[in-house]
Order: structure tokens, then C-alpha cells, then sequence
């Protein structure tokens, strides 16, 4: 199985005004071939504590093992190099059998994380677009050195540091 760039995103909530939009535009990109949901868990806590859990994955059983093992397999080598790829594949493999990921106990690990009230959402994206300019990239020879992405906040700091430059120099 092919799989493009993928993109771990965590969204907290403090106040969540929910109105269905979020998953309108989420619609958009998944039927323009866009992005792929991988794997999306969400959490929502109500003020007396009560949680709602949704899970949402476009992958079948079939492709969530197929990543599953691709995961396994490069964790397995990073951790314990060739020895470990096996093993690793094995893993992800039995993680993956639910159709899922990200594993059940994150529902109780977000959870604790949230105050009441609040929502997270721990989303594991596919990003469809990139797969053929990755695909020229290697063709060319080319490595990825960074691919970072930058926030309003990014570059905010980066003015921070010019500024505190100029000032102490």
C-alpha cells in the first residue's frame, strides 16, 4: 500500500462550539483526494465528567494493518535495528486489527488531559496531495531535510530573535 506524508495533528478545545463544520470541510478534502484519515480519535468531556469517544478512519481492516506494519516495522528497526523488523511488523500489525491506530487507552490518556467542558482531537492525516511530488523528489535525487510547518506564532519569534539581535548588537 502507497501512503503520502503523513501529518500527526493534536486540537485541544477549551470551549467547543461544534456546529458540524469541521467535518464538512474534513468531507471536502477526503472527496477532492485531498488528505485520507488515517486514524482520528476525539474526545469531548462534559461538565459533570461524562466522556464521548468517536473514532473515524477511511482505511479499511486491510490498509490499517498494511500501515500498521510499516509503522512496526520502522519503529522495530530504529529500536532494535534489523533484529527488531520482524517483531515490529508483527505489532503493528495486531495494533492495527481493529481498523485503528491510535490505540483505545489514548481515549483515557486524552481525557485526562482535558478540562471538563473541553474536547481534544488527536488526528493522524495522510496528506493524498504530496504523494506524486514526494515521488519526484526522490526520482530527482532529492532527500527531505525539514519539512516543518510554520505558524503565525513561528514567525512571531523569529521577529522576537531579529528584534533582541539588533538590540543587543
Amino acid at each position: 500500500m502507497n501512503i503520502g506524508p503523513v501529518q500527526l495533528l493534536v486540537i485541544s478545545f477549551e470551549k467547543p462550539n461544534f456546529n458540524g463544520e469541521i467535518v464538512q470541510e474534513l468531507n471536502r478534502l477526503r472527496e477532492t483526494d485531498v488528505i485520507r484519515l488515517i486514524d482520528v480519535l476525539a474526545v469531548q468531556k462534559e461538565s459533570d465528567g461524562v466522556l464521548t469517544a468517536l473514532r473515524w478512519s477511511d482505511l479499511s481492516i486491510d490498509e490499517a494493518e498494511s500501515v500498521g506494519a510499516t509503522v512496526g516495522t520502522l519503529l522495530g528497526l530504529g529500536f532494535a535495528g534489523a533484529e527488531g523488523v520482524e517483531a515490529g511488523a508483527s505489532a503493528g500489525i495486531a495494533a492495527a486489527a481493529d481498523g485503528h491506530l491510535i490505540d483505545d487507552s489514548e481515549v483515557w490518556d486524552v481525557a485526562d488531559t482535558i478540562p471538563s467542558g473541553g474536547a481534544a482531537v488527536i488526528a493522524l492525516i495522510e496528506h493524498v496531495w504530496a504523494e506524486p511530488l514526494r515521488d519526484a523528489i526522490a526520482r530527482a535525487g532529492g532527500v527531505p531535510v525539514t519539512d516543518e510547518w510554520v505558524h503565525p506564532l513561528d514567525l512571531i519569534e523569529v521577529g522576537l530573535a531579529a528584534r533582541a539581535e539588533v538590540t543587543s548588537g
